[in-house]
């Protein structure tokens, strides 16, 4: 009779039933033995790598469900942004009424993600810009300070804040916030906006040599706004600059030939320079 020889062989801790192995088995040859001992092998590193992929996939799903309600904040202000963004569509083309639509849309969206306590930055910053599109501009005020209140480092609140204070006519209130946002976000999205309302507020306070600074740094960032060049040139021409003022108005024309009182300022402007 041959000597049995074994193998020691083990379960595997948290492998299905179906995968352990005895603690001896006899093989008759140790070539039988080292062909188990290899198939073993494999089959441990199989059942290995199960249990792995069983705790990946536990944990994947335990992540997703904790993190629904960040889903769901995100989903909230994407919609509500991109109704807004569909808001500024149509008002562009003078559907007012279904810009309003889409305006209203995004307020509800957004003080609903407020109103249970999901708000993000996003919110209060898309909810302003539809207000103040709407030209509730108190309303802008007050919910831009209750966003503050939560997220202070959101510079773009400061901006439309800025925007709603121009147009209250509280220009000093909103030249201070268009500078914070300019000195807090040099590279924001809004500056050019927030530089042009800084333009706007030297002119009607009879800064020219400000506002011309104001509105050229405006263009540098944005030179395609027709509107930007023109006041550049009422500023420019109010300040018996006649040369500087028809290059201005020559730019509005090459933009839009038939802009507004651009032609008149030009001929105003060539017979004084």
């Amino acid at each position: 009779s041959r000597t049995p020889y074994l193998i020691q062989c083990g379960n595997i801790t948290g492998a299905p039933a179906g995968l352990a192995w005895p603690c001896q088995k006899p093989y008759d040859s140790p070539d039988t033995a080292r062909e188990f001992q290899d198939a073993s092998g494999l089959e441990k590193t199989m059942a290995v790598l199960y249990c792995i992929n069983v705790v990946i996939r536990f944990w994947y799903v335990l992540f997703v469900i904790v993190n629904i309600p960040v889903y769901a904040q995100i989903s909230g202000s994407s919609n509500a942004l991109q109704n807004y963004r569909n808001g500024r569509t149509e008002e562009a083309v003078g559907n007012t009424a279904s810009a309003n639509q889409y305006y209203n849309e995004a307020i509800r969206l957004c003080q609903d993600e407020i109103n249970r306590n999901a708000a993000t930055s996003d919110s209060y910053t898309v909810l302003t810009w539809s207000l103040q599109r709407q030209k509730k501009y108190r309303e802008v005020i007050r919910w831009a300070e209750q966003g503050l209140n939560l997220f202070s480092y959101e510079y773009r609140l400061f901006e439309i804040m800025g925007e709603a204070y121009f147009y209250l006519d509280d220009y000093g209130r909103s030249l201070q916030y268009m500078q914070y946002y300019v000195s807090r976000m040099p590279e924001g999205d809004n500056v050019p906006n927030a530089y042009f309302f800084m333009g706007d507020i030297f002119r009607l306070q009879r800064q020219y040599l400000k506002a011309d600074i104001a509105y050229l740094t405006a263009l540098q960032l944005r030179p395609g706004v027709t509107l930007w060049w023109y006041r550049l040139a009422v500023a420019r021409e109010a300040n018996a600059a006649y040369s500087d003022a028809l290059a201005a108005y020559e730019q509005v024309l090459r933009i839009d030939p038939g802009y507004s009182g651009a032609r008149d300022g030009a001929n105003r402007c060539r017979s004084r320079s």
